[in-house]
């Protein structure tokens, strides 16, 4: 699978104008905040329009301004993780993964909870409810969830950010096994060098709306 984008994005006084392509593996988008690299993934996303050009996933186009593509958010086969984990309070951590898992088609299914949950180390907490997670564990299931939906390309924006040095590195190791198991484009949003040098096969450095690296 691969990812191609080449995209301009105006918002009042600030232009952002980026193109670049990323096959599977980890690309780390790298840059100063106010850069522009959530603006990036929220494009990908469909949450956020861009004013003119083409974002394309797995060959299938889902912004295209000249042919006025524009694939609605759920749709587009992209799954999200954000610094918070946003899971269904009145769910188990079970039922938060099938919902993940339903939301896939089926003929696109090819990740399975069988093999996703050992992935990332949750197959214990599946009775709990979120609230009783600690955070580095809330994140875990998280990204089953993403996952689980089988999507084209994974956006990570931050997803550490706020979490402590030690539940940092409980989750870095559940990250480099996705990275190294899933045969997807990873997009990963991060401020913090240490997880640059430990994570990327690619990084892509955004300054001023523009990728200068």
């Amino acid at each position: 699978m691969s990812f191609d984008i080449d995209v301009v994005c105006s918002r009042g006084d600030f232009e952002l104008a980026v193109a670049f392509q990323a096959g599977p593996g980890l690309t780390v988008l790298f840059g100063p905040s106010g850069a522009g690299k959530t603006s990036i993934l929220n494009m990908i996303a469909g949450v956020l329009k861009p004013t003119r050009g083409r974002i394309a996933a797995d060959g299938q186009v889902l912004f295209d301004s000249a042919t006025r593509t524009d694939l609605k958010p759920e749709h587009r086969r992209v799954g999200y993780i954000f610094q918070d984990a946003r899971l269904f309070p009145h769910l188990s951590v079970e039922q938060n993964l099938l919902y993940g898992y339903k939301l896939a088609p089926e003929a696109g299914r090819y990740a399975a909870p069988d093999h996703i949950i050992p992935l990332l180390g949750i197959g214990h907490l599946l009775e709990r409810r979120p609230l009783s997670l600690s955070g580095g564990e809330q994140q875990r299931v998280a990204i089953g969830r993403a996952i689980l939906a089988s999507p084209r390309l994974l956006l990570m924006d931050e997803p550490l950010a706020s979490l402590d040095d030690a539940r940092k590195q409980e989750i870095l190791p559940y990250i480099e096994r996705l990275r190294d198991g899933l045969k997807i484009p990873i997009l990963y949003v991060t401020h913090a060098r240490a997880e640059v040098d430990r994570l990327a096969a690619a990084v892509i450095r955004i300054e001023g709306g523009k990728v200068v690296a």
